[in-house]
């Protein structure tokens, strides 16, 4: 088995080549890091779904350049590696107890079914509507899902809302974010 240390540095020598190649092949090697132009296009309103009360729209927020989803990406698979790690050196420390053996394994399965589930909701996404990209991440007890579209109507963030309340269950909050595909 590898040690700690080569695992982070692997990681983080293969991060630095993807950025690198992102960089070389990106349009403008000049806008790569998120710049706030002050434009805030966020709105808060209240559209009733399925019978619910309402469904509440925390943010519909225009986020930055096209370079967010992919650093978004990375940076969760990182951090989800880094902890399975952690919690795989437990499994195989030979002086962890079995109970903390069994709960880093539970949380093992609970980091891959979050994986799993967080896929499966952006295919579900990106299959039943025209958006060019979707980024669903989530943070606790709060589902951060990003589209990539030119406006998100109350309509289809709700509509969304409700795929994220059928995957991940009724008592979840849902964030939903838009990023504009042209002319920035």
């Amino acid at each position: 088995m590898l040690k700690k240390q080569t695992v982070w540095l692997l990681t983080m020598l293969s991060l630095m080549v993807v950025l690198s190649v992102f960089y070389i092949f990106s349009p403008s090697g000049d806008d790569l890091a998120f710049i706030d132009d002050g434009q805030d296009s966020s709105e808060e309103t209240t559209a009733p779904a399925d019978g619910e009360e309402g469904a509440d729209i925390e943010s519909t927020t225009n986020v930055g350049s096209d370079e967010v989803f992919t650093t978004i990406r990375m940076e969760v698979q990182d951090e989800r590696s880094k902890q399975k790690s952690r919690l795989t050196d437990v499994v195989a420390s030979g002086s962890a107890s079995a109970e903390e053996k069994d709960e880093a394994l539970k949380e093992i399965d609970q980091l891959e079914e979050l994986s799993s589930k967080e896929k499966i909701l952006q295919e579900q996404i990106l299959g039943a509507t025209g958006y060019e990209d979707v980024l669903v991440r989530t943070d606790g007890d709060k589902v951060h899902v990003h589209v990539k579209v030119d406006e998100l109507s109350d309509e289809e963030a709700v509509n969304i809302m409700q795929m994220v309340r059928d995957e991940f269950g009724r008592d979840i909050t849902t964030e939903v974010n838009f990023q504009p595909t042209a002319g920035e």
